[in-house]
């Protein structure tokens, strides 16, 4: 096994944001994700904005990479949704996507996933228009700042999701407490905070470089959200199915909690 300690660290080296897509979530032929990280994503994040709790004016998404199908449920619960990135790679990406220029990611495939959940053909382009529309701003931060979109001072959000992110950014237990207590600060009081990661994973791969993950478990993540003051009110993991060697998680993770006002 390749030693942790020579893996790159997203936030620091950055990487090629259309790779990553291209890896983890295209509609190629042998792109074996599709299940765990397309269809039960979609699926699980339906159920959990579908209760009704989780709703407001502003969600801010601060995710790895540029990909944008966990969005499709919650830009029918927020008027605006700010996206947080951590380099200019993955702002462009996205912004190519968002402005529908030319050479922008192919996210069609997903109509049909979309679909089976909502059970309505018509629906996926008015989503994914509400998704363009619902994005206000992409905004780059910098996780060592107190705060992390200085100058910029966002206004309080009612939610934030953020997926696989914590565990590319995380070199250990204390470094992902410590970023969660910042994600907690966007918050309002009582607002909810959405974590979608990959369990046991410890390294992932875009084009030739391997990228650090840090390990964890169920049960860290449940002790530390409650740790810092939250709720948790959905939990669902989901075992792994893909087979590749890109990336190693055993099973992926999607929980959301919301904040003891």
């Amino acid at each position: 096994m390749m030693d942790s300690s020579t893996h790159k660290l997203y936030h620091v080296h950055g990487f090629d944001s259309r790779q990553y897509l291209e890896h983890y979530f295209s509609d190629k032929s042998d792109m074996v994700f599709g299940d765990d990280l397309l269809k039960s994503l979609i699926d699980n994040l339906r159920q959990v904005f579908a209760v009704g709790h989780i709703k407001g004016d502003i969600l801010v998404d601060i995710s790895l990479g540029s990909f944008i199908h966990h969005l499709y449920s919650a830009c029918e619960f927020f008027k605006n949704i700010i996206v947080l990135k951590v380099n200019n790679r993955c702002i462009m990406e996205l912004k190519r996507w968002v402005d529908e220029r030319t050479g922008a990611f192919y996210w069609g495939h997903t109509s049909t996933l979309l679909q089976e959940n909502e059970g309505n053909s018509d629906q996926f382009e008015d989503k994914e228009g509400k998704v363009r529309s619902a994005i206000q701003h992409v905004v780059k931060y910098d996780l060592e700042k107190e705060n992390m979109t200085d100058p910029l001072v966002l206004p309080p959000a009612d939610c934030v999701i953020s997926t696989c992110l914590l565990d590319a950014v995380s070199k250990d237990q204390d470094d992902y407490i410590r970023y969660l207590k910042k994600f907690s600060k966007l918050l309002k009081p009582g607002g909810h905070v959405i974590l979608i990661g990959g369990l046991g994973v410890t390294y992932f791969t875009v084009g030739k470089d391997k990228f650090h993950a840090f390990t964890y478990d169920e049960g860290f993540i449940r002790k530390t959200l409650v740790g810092e003051g939250f709720i948790i009110d959905y939990c669902k993991v989901k075992e792994r199915t893909a087979v590749s060697d890109l990336i190693d998680y055993k099973a992926v993770i999607i929980i959301s909690a919301h904040k003891e006002k």
